[in-house]
This record gives structure tokens, sequence and C-alpha cells, in this order.
């Protein structure tokens, strides 16, 4: 397949001799060390031409460039493994490792995805999405080839945001007691060496990773076996002189040999220092120093800006962004927090490390001494809310739906069973098109319903968004709203509307025969598809408690009920209105539509949706179905009639 230009930005592609002859990194292997350089500028500009085009994540991949070529030249890939945190920073992996000519096609449906996926290539090691688990599973292949006799090296990158997590220490921990062959890198993008400092660390690094150093270190201590006092003396001066020049003590109290920091985008030695570690015996962790954005002017001055991007210039970093069709839910939270917050002290806000993505930049600013970033944390962040509710204060933990299921024991036994006065503001409810199966929301209506004391609620709209919001800040108990990605309906916000009443659900429209119970960010595309059918739609707005009167109405005024949730069917809130029924013993014909019990793919959203029938034109064909299944056919005014027999 040839490349693509970007022929659509009126940018011509730049000439790639070099990683064009890369089709695997055994042909990266082929090169000259000082070839590398070049291959390293190449890559750097077909990443930049690629994601201008397709979207992605940007900045973390070219921060990386120089270890990604590093690891796959001096290591046996893929008999070593390369195990990639989270993932945003793989697209140099992937254009390396075979999938360079399908990159344009990078998060799009039946495209490459936007992470290491184990199902894309025997290179991605791990499927990853979400922080901090590379140690872990790095630790587990290394144990696995030791325990079937098989010798490999075993490489986690992490992050030192990802770090910030306790999986990651307590793979730390429990690596650090193990007799394997195991490399963890800690990729530090926060900060920059100035070149003094940098040659002098660069130095080091390979000092304390050469023959030499290892040697002299292990002889030193079969030489002083005898004299435990000089033996003791010389090894508190090592550490001394390690401690007063890099940040190695954590790492060395753990079990592992730290080497650096080094300069991450110094080729010659990047890959000096790799040769050294892998001829080392152990756990290794190697410092390197990385700028996120390296080599695009854009992305380093403003690294979370393009850390995700939509298509862009390459010429001038300008994002292309589709027209708006008003505010996100996001966007309308952010802006129902700083409100809230101007009105009552109490409020607290709260982000693992999602504060932009979040919406809670405005109020950061606004009130930072009531804002709390707690790192890449999400169990931290829910117990540090539960801790501040029971001193009187009123959290609102600002969450992806994906990322609180890592905190669902602190969700149910720090705050649900105590009856936590904690509002959840769960963003990303249901499907997230390109990002995929990894960040998807797909399970949160069925994990948290089971939850004694907790009020959950999906908004139809952006109004109602804001009124739910407002509803779970006054109660005085745990309670969720849960909101898609993206923009609403369409739907104008009244700052000043009332809370909701708990537990009530609206007919937003009257029909016969068919109703169709909504959830959330169903009720949009249920309307639609219903008036073709003359079916009753409701609009739920609780999945707990549910609205049992208004459910046993449409019960017993229509012959079939259908339920639709972008949530997982299995578990969700059509299985809670099934409950109702029964335990009412209500005999109706009732239909769930919702997410399948698979995972979803990335694709564009309304892919998703229509793949899954739940958008307008699947809900109308499951509608009509049922309808024709049932004896009834579409009369001319499209009011449905009983066919004669």
């Amino acid at each position: 397949m040839p490349h693509r230009t970007l022929s659509d930005s009126g940018v011509a592609s730049h000439r790639r001799p070099l990683l064009d002859s890369i089709d695997s990194p055994r042909d990266l292997r082929a090169l000259s060390e000082s070839q590398l350089p070049e291959v390293a500028s190449e890559l750097r500009n077909f990443l930049i031409e690629c994601v201008s085009q397709t979207g992605g994540h940007l900045a973390a991949g070219l921060g990386v460039v120089e270890l990604t070529l590093g690891l796959h030249y001096v290591f046996d890939t893929p008999a070593d493994r390369i195990v990639w945190d989270v993932g945003h920073q793989a697209y140099p992996h992937k254009i390396l490792t075979g999938r360079r000519d399908r990159m344009c096609t990078l998060r799009q449906k039946d495209g490459v995805s936007g992470f290491p996926k184990r199902s894309e290539s025997e290179y991605d090691t791990f499927g990853v999405g979400h922080s901090s688990t590379s140690i872990s599973a790095a630790l587990g292949m290394a144990l696995a080839a030791k325990q079937k006799g098989e010798r490999r090296t075993v490489i986690a990158v992490i992050g030192d945001g990802a770090l910030s997590a306790g999986m990651a220490f307590e793979a730390l921990n429990h690596a650090g007691s193990m007799d394997i062959d195991l490399v963890v890198i800690l990729n530090d993008n926060e900060m920059s060496i100035s070149p003094p400092v940098g040659a002098i660390s660069n130095h080091l690094a390979r000092l304390l990773s050469g023959k030499v150093y290892t040697s002299m270190r292990e002889g030193s201590k079969s030489a002083l076996a005898g004299m435990p006092h000089l033996r003791h003396l010389v090894g508190r001066w090592e550490e001394h002189m390690k401690g007063m020049l890099m940040p190695s003590t954590l790492f060395e109290e753990l079990g592992f040999n730290y080497i650096g920091p080094i300069d991450g985008h110094d080729m010659g030695s990047v890959v000096r220092t790799l040769r050294n570690i892998k001829d080392m015996p152990g756990q290794r962790l190697l410092h390197i120093v990385t700028k996120k954005g390296r080599g695009y002017e854009p992305a380093e001055g403003q690294p979370t800006t393009y850390h995700g991007v939509t298509p862009f210039d390459q010429r001038t970093g300008e994002l292309r962004k589709g027209k708006s069709k008003g505010p996100s839910y996001t966007q309308i939270f952010g802006g129902w927090l700083c409100d809230a917050a101007a009105e009552d002290a109490r409020l607290v806000g709260i982000t693992p490390a999602m504060c932009e993505g979040s919406g809670l930049t405005a109020f950061s600013k606004r009130f930072p001494d009531r804002f709390f970033d707690v790192g890449i944390a999400e169990q931290h962040a829910v117990t540090l809310a539960a801790g501040l509710a029971c001193e009187g204060l009123k959290p609102v933990v600002a969450i992806y739906s994906s990322f609180l299921q890592r905190a669902y024991d602190q969700l149910i036994h720090d705050v649900a069973l105590q009856n936590l006065d904690v509002t959840f503001a769960v963003d990303r409810g249901g499907l997230v098109g390109a990002d995929g199966a990894t960040h998807a929301g797909s399970f949160d209506l069925s994990f948290t319903r089971p939850i004694p004391n907790m009020i959950i609620m999906a908004p139809a709209d952006e109004n109602e968004c804001r009124q739910m919001l407002k509803t779970g800040f006054e109660h005085e108990g745990p309670a969720m709203v849960r909101y898609p990605r993206g923009s609403g309906p369409g739907v104008a916000i009244d700052p000043k509307a009332p809370a909701l009443p708990i537990g009530r659900g609206e007919v937003v429209r009257r029909g016969q025969r068919l109703a169709v119970l909504a959830f959330g960010s169903m009720v949009a595309p249920a309307l639609e598809a219903a008036e073709s059918v003359d079916a009753t739609v409701a609009n739920m707005r609780f999945v707990k408690p549910l609205d049992t009167d208004l459910i046993l109405e449409l019960a017993d005024s229509h012959e079939i009920l259908f339920t639709v949730e972008e949530n997982a069917i299995a578990g969700g809130a059509g299985s809670a209105v099934a409950e109702t029924l029964s335990s009412h013993g209500r005999v109706v014909r009732c239909i769930h539509l919702g997410l399948p019990d698979r995972y979803i793919d990335h694709a564009d959203h309304r892919e998703q949706l229509a793949a899954c029938g739940l958008d307008a034109s699947g809900i109308l064909a499951s509608l009509r179905a049922e309808l024709e299944s049932a004896g009834w056919t579409q009369q001319d005014d499209g009011e449905p009639a009983r066919r004669h027999a």
C-alpha cells in the first residue's frame, strides 16, 4: 500500500528513505548505529504527518522516538518483550513493527488501534490503555520465562505520571525480591536536563551500567567478604556518592540497580546505555529524561493540548475541529462545578490526573485551595473523598467511567457502605469512539446498580445534566451522574433550573402499543425512531431508584416494552426494569436494547452505535421487527394495525 501524503493540508511528505526500508525491527538492526539519528528524524516527521491527518495521541510518542529506536535496535524483539504503559506513546513502536503503511487508518474502523493490542501484532506483548500496568505485566512475563526455562529480557516502559499509581509500586516491591531478568525504564518527561548536568549524568549512567564498574563492585564484595567493617564502609561510600548525584535510593532499596538519569533524546547515549543494561543481570531501572512533543514546536510548547489531538495543520499546528453543536457534557459539568462552588464553600473537587479531560481547569484556577488532583490513583481519589465527607465537606469526584472501574472496592466499602455524601460526575459513559474498548464506559450502570445507598442518574440532554448534578450534590448521600462523551442534542441550559425529584421519570412522547423506556443518551434516538411507529417514549432519568409507578403504568397500557441504554445489557438499566416487572407480577413482553456481550472496537461513535443497533435506525428496526412478529402492519398514517388472519 502506498504511503498517504498530506494532500488534504497541502504539505508534502518528508523524504524517509531509511524509515521506508524498515518493515520490522530486524531491518532496523541491520542499519549502522550512525544511521539511527536520521531514522529518528524521519520517524518523528512521519509520526507528525500521520497524526495530523487522523488525530490521536501525539506529544507522548514524539517524546520516546529515540527510546523506541534504541529498544528495538538493542534488544531482540519480539523474543525480548517490551511492555508499554498506557500506550499513548506507542505509535513509533507501531510504525517500526510492520504497521507503517497502515498508520493512515489509525483509530478508524477496522484500522490500527490507538493502543498496543495483542491481536494486532506479536510485538504488542500486552494490551493496554489504562495506566500503571506495565511493571506487573512485565514481571509476570519474566517469571513465566524463568519457569519455562526461556532466556529473554522483559522491559517495562513507564512514565513518571503512571508511577504515581499504587499498582506500580506494588509491582516494584514484588519484583525487587525476585531473581529475574527484568528492566524497568522510567520515562521522566516532566523535567529537563541542562547541558552540564546532562553530560555528567550520561557519563555516570554509562559508568554505572558498564561492565568494568559492575565487575569492580561485585569483585569488591567478594574481596571484602572477610572484612565486614571495611566492606560496610565502602558500601556506605558508594551509596553516599550515588545518593548525592542521582535519585537512586528508593529504587535501590526496592532491589533494583538504578541507572540514570540520562538524556532520552541523545541517540548514542540511549543505545550505549541500553547495551550495557542488556548485559547486566537481575532487576535494573533506567531513568531517562525526555520532553513530550519533542521535535514539533507546537507540541513542545503545549504538551497537554497536543497529548490527544484532532487532525491539525502540520505547518501551523492549528487543530481542525468540527462544527460544535454546543457545549459538551464535560464543559457543562465544569460550568456547574464553578457555580456550585461559588454558592457552597463545602464543595471540593477531586480528579485522578484528569483535570482537563474532566472539565476541571476553570475550577482549579478559581478555587485552587479546593481542588485536588491526586495523580493516577483512582482508589485514593475515592477514599480521599470519603475522608473529606466524614468531616462535613461535600466532595465531587470527576472521573471517567472506565477509570471508576479501578476504584470499585472503594466505591462500595469506603463511600456507599458508610452512606457518605460524595457526588460522582462520571464522564465518558457509553461508547467513546476512536479510543475503543479500553476507554469505553460500557459497564458502570451494571456495576453501580447493585450498590446500596447509590443514586444513579443519566441525563437525556444538556440542561438535564446540570439539573442532575444539582440533584446529586444536594442529596445527602452517594450519588452518581453518568453522561456521555461529546455534546448532547442541543437543549438550552437554564442555570437556575431546579433539582429533579429523585426516582421520577417522564413521558416525552405518547403513542400506542409500544413503549420505549430510554435511559440517558438513548432518549434522543428513541424519540426519532418512535415517530415512525407511533411508540410511547419515556425518559427514565433514574437508573436507581427506578420510577416504579411509571414502569407499571406503561406495562399496563402497552403490549410491548423496550428498554434502551448505552451500557451493557447484562445487569444494566433494562435488567432493573425486568426485575421491577417481575416483582410486581406484570407479564408483558420486554425487549432489551444495549451494548452486546462483546467489546466494541475503535471506530467513529456513530459507527459504533450503528453496529450495536443503538442509533435511530437500529432502534426503529428493532421496533418494526417486533411489530411484525406480533402481527402488526404499518398503516398509511404511520400507525400500526393488526394484520388479519
